[in-house]
């Protein structure tokens, strides 16, 4: 797999999902070397002159005004990491720890943190090994940004902590010896260029982003696929409609259900049937899901800025011979735009929950038997599974509650407002696999109701189907569904109806 070079300056959010989750190497560019050599030579004039610095011969935090000698500051950059290694509970998976290890090295790479080029090459070494500390999930409130779990992160780089390596947890001492790759005794600035930074959160919004518009997309077709299965009229998907309203995220949504319905047979059987109008649920479609569009749009742009963004405390400026205390790693932008997903995708699940609605209810779905079952009482048939959607997304209604509107003082006040951005990360990921459930369902449900109808749906539908029907036989009498369930989700993760779909031709945006 061909590395991706970084430089500081042009990491695309494409190139986090592929380091994190394809594992592609990664290497610096010549440049980000060069930049990183003059900012060291930098701090290490001032060592030598004996300036008061902060970071560099103080105490941090609250202890700002503590001046350190210099025989103690590697011990005072050590101890900084060891103390505030202190989060809790269940460790954020292998690609999640990826993406944070390459958005710390890109951070550095960009020249104003301090650090030796010695220490940035050992994390990229980690990295391309696939050293992946222990980091566990809670314990930062966003400012100065992840502290703590960047902490668990450089625990390893200097032979402390755990860490996984090739499938199995151990001493960060022993995955280091095992890959072959030297711990690192950190000197002045580089235990504060490790801690102080967003790269916990942003590894984390970066991909759930990445996701969140995954399901967008396969939203749109699992929404024409109810619609389809439902009878519905696609008048209210006309462009006619959407140009008088224009949301870049209503116009694409409208766009791709309209592809996806063209020329199906299933359609054309009730074209000049009494209905005029649908439920909310269909007819208003492309105006929720793109809403949830023009959301992430905004996320993506917070996004591309703060990946490629210095974000640590003090930066250092070399050529203007400066070091300046700042607050870059405050973790609001990313809170925000963060809790934003969260609200915006949980409103793809309630809309699909309603469709579902619409086919399992026999006062509503238009000549479908109650629940989709052939023997209506005998057999439940997805009654209760609607129950797991309707669980989930009132769940959803408690986890999209924002994160960011809260802070608590820390440190003694001295930081005295924070982001709570991780706070908001760790609920995103959990409703984005919500999200991902729901959907999940509706693809079930949407699959069993066009087989009843049997009327094909257009091709592009059908291929969608198809795909299902590889692991979820249509449903003719109860039977033990949790397993394709499980299978539906993670084909879902996987893109598998939108790749299903492509397959016929039409392009899904």
């Amino acid at each position: 797999m061909q590395e991706i070079i970084i430089d500081g300056n042009s990491l695309s959010l494409e190139d986090v999902a592929l380091v994190a989750i394809q594992k592609a190497p990664i290497r610096l560019s010549e440049e980000s070397i060069a930049k990183v050599t003059r900012c060291r030579e930098y701090v290490e004039s001032i060592i030598a002159n004996g300036d008061v610095v902060y970071g560099l011969t103080t105490g941090f935090g609250k202890f700002s005004t503590v001046s350190i000698a210099k025989e103690n500051i590697a011990e005072l950059q050590a101890n900084l990491i060891r103390s505030h290694a202190v989060s809790v509970g269940e460790a954020y998976n292998e690609e999640i720890t990826r993406a944070i290890m390459l958005l710390r090295i890109a951070v550095l790479a960009k020249g104003h943190s301090g650090i030796r080029l010695q220490t940035l090459q050992t994390l990229v070494q980690m990295l391309n090994a696939g050293i992946h500390p222990v980091i566990p999930m809670r314990g930062s409130v966003g400012a100065s940004g992840d502290l703590s779990p960047l902490s668990h992160l450089a625990l390893v780089l200097i032979g402390e902590g755990e860490a996984c390596y090739r499938g199995t947890k151990m001493s960060g001492a022993q995955a280091m010896s095992k890959a072959g790759i030297s711990a690192v005794t950190l000197e002045a600035k580089e235990g504060l260029a490790l801690n102080n930074g967003t790269q916990v959160m942003a590894a984390i919004a970066a991909l759930s982003l990445i996701s969140a518009e995954n399901l967008c997309k396969q939203a749109d077709v699992l929404a024409a696929m109810s619609i389809d299965a439902l009878l519905g009229t696609p008048n209210a998907m006309n462009p006619l409609v959407h140009a008088l309203r224009p949301h870049p995220g209503q116009l694409i949504s409208a766009k791709n259900i309209n592809s996806l319905l063209k020329n199906s047979p299933l359609r054309d059987s009730h074209k000049n049937c009494a209905n005029v109008q649908d439920a909310y649920s269909l007819r208003c479609t492309p105006q929720v899901h793109g809403a949830a569009r023009d959301a992430l749009a905004y996320a993506r742009k917070v996004l591309e800025i703060e990946i490629n963004s210095a974000t640590d405390n003090p930066l250092i400026f070399p050529e203007e011979k400066q070091v300046i205390s700042g607050g870059n790693f405050h973790g609001e932008p990313l809170a925000i735009a963060m809790d934003t997903m969260a609200i915006a995708i949980s409103e793809l699940a309630n809309i699909s929950e309603r469709r579902m609605e619409q086919m399992l209810n026999p006062a509503l779905s238009r000549g479908l038997p109650a629940f989709l079952a052939h023997r209506p009482g005998l057999d439940s048939g997805y009654m209760i599974i609607q129950l797991t959607a309707a669980s989930l997304i009132s769940e959803n209604k408690v986890l999209t509650h924002p994160a960011s509107v809260d802070s608590i003082p820390t440190s003694a006040n001295q930081e005295d407002h924070v982001s709570m951005g991780s706070v908001s990360a760790i609920k995103l990921l959990q409703v984005v696999e919500n999200v991902s459930t729901v959907l999940a369902i509706e693809w079930m449900i949407a699959a069993q109701a066009i087989d009843i109808r049997e009327i094909k749906s257009s091709a592009a539908l059908e291929l969608a189907k198809a795909r299902l029907r590889e692991f979820s036989p249509r449903l003719a009498k109860d039977r033990v569904m949790y397993p394709e369930l499980h299978k539906s989700v993670a084909a879902i993760k996987e893109c598998a109806v939108l790749k299903a779909v492509e397959q016929s031709g039409i392009k899904i945006y």
